[in-house]
């Protein structure tokens, strides 16, 4: 197989188009093309331009999962889906989360950590619900428990502070206030059992 000739890419700035035996072949980086001395390389085996077009399409990958990164601290699932989204193999997938793991630019522990604590923070819900939001963002269910084990929180601690805040102005002695409460803490994760205790513990001392 023997590159005929090297073309500019119009529409990709800074891509070379290479051709083999007249028939367009591969793109490239034009700082790889000269990197891999293809310039000086007459001649290309069907396993070399296999191997070239894995690294660029590795590099590019690549360099979109550190762009997306830029914007948004994701998870390893969360990311791997966004480049599943631009067409990528999933071993190309594999390999480039495998090398920001190592990086440190994935990490689902640390992301974790953080979910619960921002969440906690701004939007105070159940462990329950907590896990099930964190499973859904692709956290395995070990990381998941490991976070959550680990966590400072008491719920009813949680569930009279939400009541106070959002109900705090009301009669919560009154059935109708009551079911809105029942229904808020609930719609957040927390048992019935556990806002029933906190309820009536609440309104007793009140």
């Amino acid at each position: 197989m023997v590159i005929t000739s090297v073309e500019k890419d119009t529409k990709n700035r800074g891509m070379l188009s290479v051709f083999v035996d007249e028939e367009y072949a591969f793109s490239i980086p034009e700082e790889d093309y000269f990197r891999l001395c293809l310039y000086d390389k007459k001649e290309l085996s069907s396993d070399e331009i296999e191997e070239i077009k894995k690294n660029v399409t590795q590099k590019s990958a690549k360099y979109k999962a550190v762009k997306y990164l830029s914007y948004k601290y994701m998870t390893e699932a969360e990311l791997s889906e966004k480049l599943r989204k631009d067409g990528y193999g999933e071993d190309i997938i594999f390999s480039v989360a495998t090398e920001l793991k190592s990086m440190g630019y994935i990490n689902d522990l640390i992301y974790a950590q953080k979910y619960v604590y921002d969440r906690l923070k701004l939007k105070p819900k159940s462990k329950k619900m907590l896990k099930m939001e964190l499973k859904q963002k692709g956290v395995s269910d070990e990381i998941a428990e490991q976070v959550l084990r680990e966590l400072d929180f008491d719920e009813d601690v949680a569930i009279e502070r939400l009541i106070r805040k959002k109900f705090g102005k009301y009669d919560m002695k009154e059935s109708k206030i009551q079911r809105k409460i029942y229904s808020f803490l609930l719609h957040r994760g927390f048992d019935f059992e556990d806002v029933k205790r906190v309820l009536h513990r609440m309104v007793d001392s009140d």
